[in-house]
Parts: C-alpha cells; structure tokens; sequence
C-alpha cells in the first residue's frame, strides 16, 4: 500500500479516537452534570421542604378593620416577588363568592389570574357548624355542600380544603354530642376528599364551641381517617394552653402528623375581636423557631401560610413570616 494511503489511513483513524474520545468525555461530563444536578435538586428539595402561602383573609380583615385598600393585582405581584408559593383564598373577598363547580369557564378565569403570577391556588377556606348539628338534614346539606368545594378545589389546582366549625350547638344537648357528630361528618366528608386525591384540614379556634386539646384530640380519633387531618396555627394553640408562648408543646401533643397546614403567627396570647389574637412573626411572646423545629422534626412537609388575621399591615406580617420560614429551612438543613 502506499505509504500517502496509509498516513491518510492512520489521520483518519486518529480523527476516529479522538472524536469518540470526545463523546467520552462530553457523556461522561453530561453524566457527572445529570448526577450533580440531582444531587443539587435532593438537597434543595430537603432545604426547602415547606411550600409558602399567603392567605387573604389577613387582607379581608385589615381592609375591615383598619380602612386599607389591597388590590388584588397589587397583593399577588407583592406574593410572587417575595417568594410566595400559592395563595389560600376566602370566600366572598375581594369579590363575589366561589364559583360552582359547574362553572368551568368562571374556575378557568379564576385560576388563570394566579397562574400570570406564578402563584398557586392551594386552598379553600369553608365554614359552617351544620357539619354538626343536630338535625341530620342538616348534616347531610353540609355534606353535599362540601363535595362540592371539593370538585371545585381539584379543578384549582388545590391541595385540600378546609374547614372553620364555628357556631353553637345547633341544637345538640352538649359539646360531646356535637363533637361525635361532627367527627361523623368528618369522616364522610374526609373520604370525599381522598377520593379526589385532596383532604381535609380542620382548624378550632379558642372562642369556638371546640377548643380544648381533649375536644380537637377528640375529633381526630373520631373522625379516624388518613385524609382527615388539623392546622397548626400558634395563637389557638398557645390560648388553648394558658397563653404561656409555648404552643409547640400542645404541637407535640396533637402530633405533628395529623396537621394538615399551618397558619403561621405569633401572639401575645390574648383574645382579640372574635378570636386569638394574630401578630407579625416576632412581635409576640411565641418562639417561631421552636414551632417550625417541632413541625421539621416532626417530617411536615406541607404548606405553611402567613395569617395575618386582623394585622394592620398585612405586607409587613407577610414579610416577617416568609423569613422566619426561610431562616428555619436553611438552619434545620445544614
């Protein structure tokens, strides 16, 4: 062969090694990317366990109360550029009530609008004490009512619904007979819920009818379903246990899996207009911090929303909430 043929035979198969050579090392380098970069997701994912929410229910109140304005436009921009995850939203505020469930193109709007912010419509609150009252029509209304939230929660895009019990006996002789209806209602409206992938969180209040440890300890094992779970909010927990600033050791009591949410505040464990009284993170007596540990120990991994339930300056709490959460991930992940 000649010797120009096989120099041309040997630069073409060197021009062969090392392109192979070079896919080598460009898929082992994209390996070693894909490994780090998996690495680097686990790790955030750990850090940032928690999703934030912010609820507008602390901007219905203090428009009430204190005369403020909020647009909605101008409250969702504020939540995504402070970091915010989605939105629980209150029926009725800003405007109008929920829409049915049979109202695709009114939901579609709805859900649209958080979408351009890159906010996710998380929750639902709901009300109502027919849940137990002492009339099973009544009851069974709530239930109806209830699968209803439910079909339009799944098409927002929700996590769960949940619920507010408040109200009197509706007719039942004592809160026993209320709790072990109520812990009824739960459990049917709990299974509703799984049925659509969401749950049920339920929260009692100091000033309600239910608000004892025993009472919400009660409902719990009453109700007895998976899908049936708690929130945490401070204040309650805190007046419910002798306004001591130390509400994560009812947390620890209730256990840290039953809860289903968290509103996230601080108190000077006083009763306020109606209920505990809501502070900015760091404005009250609790320890934050102590809270949020117990909820990390305890493997939460839902979501935490800011309550700024009767605060003047909704924003500032919001701000104050979302870094004491972030102080927290990043602490109890290093």
């Amino acid at each position: 062969m000649h010797r120009i043929q096989v120099g041309k035979m040997f630069m073409d198969g060197w021009r062969m090694v090392r392109m192979d050579r070079r896919r080598f090392l460009a898929g082992s380098l994209a390996g070693y990317a894909v490994a780090f970069s998996g690495m680097a997701m686990r790790a955030r994912a750990e850090a940032t366990r928690w999703k934030t929410g912010l609820g507008l229910n602390g901007f219905m109140s203090s428009a009430d109360a204190y005369g403020k304005s909020y647009p909605i436009w101008e409250i969702l921009d504020f939540a995504a550029n402070a970091g915010f995850d989605g939105i629980e939203l209150v029926d009725g505020w800003p405007m109008g009530g929920y829409p049915p469930p049979d109202a695709p193109e009114r939901i579609a709007a709805l859900k649209t609008l958080y979408d351009r912010y890159g906010l996710r419509i998380y929750t639902i609150q709901t009300f109502g004490a027919d849940a137990y009252a002492a009339d099973a029509s009544a009851r069974r209304e709530w239930i109806r009512q209830f699968a209803d939230y439910v079909r339009l929660a799944k098409q927002l895009g929700c996590s769960f619904v949940g619920h507010w019990p408040g109200g009197d006996l509706r007719g039942q002789p004592d809160v026993d007979h209320a709790i072990e209806a109520l812990s009824g209602s739960y459990r049917e409206a709990a299974g509703i819920a799984a049925e659509a992938g969401l749950y049920l969180s339920f929260e009692i209040e100091p000033p309600f009818l239910f608000n004892t440890p025993d009472h919400l300890q009660r409902i719990l094992a009453g109700a007895d379903h998976p899908a049936c779970k708690t929130n945490y909010d401070p204040s309650h927990f805190d007046c419910m246990t002798g306004s001591r600033g130390k509400p994560e050791e009812m947390l620890r009591i209730v256990g840290v899996k039953h809860i289903g949410h968290v509103h996230l505040t601080d108190t000077d464990g006083s009763i306020y207009r109606g209920t505990s009284k809501h502070l900015a993170c760091g404005d009250g007596h609790c320890d934050i911090q102590a809270s949020l540990k117990t909820l990390w120990d305890g493997g939460y991994t839902g979501w935490i929303m800011i309550d700024a339930w009767m605060i003047e300056d909704v924003y500032r709490a919001a701000r104050m909430g979302i870094q004491a959460i972030d102080t927290a991930q990043r602490a109890l992940s290093g």
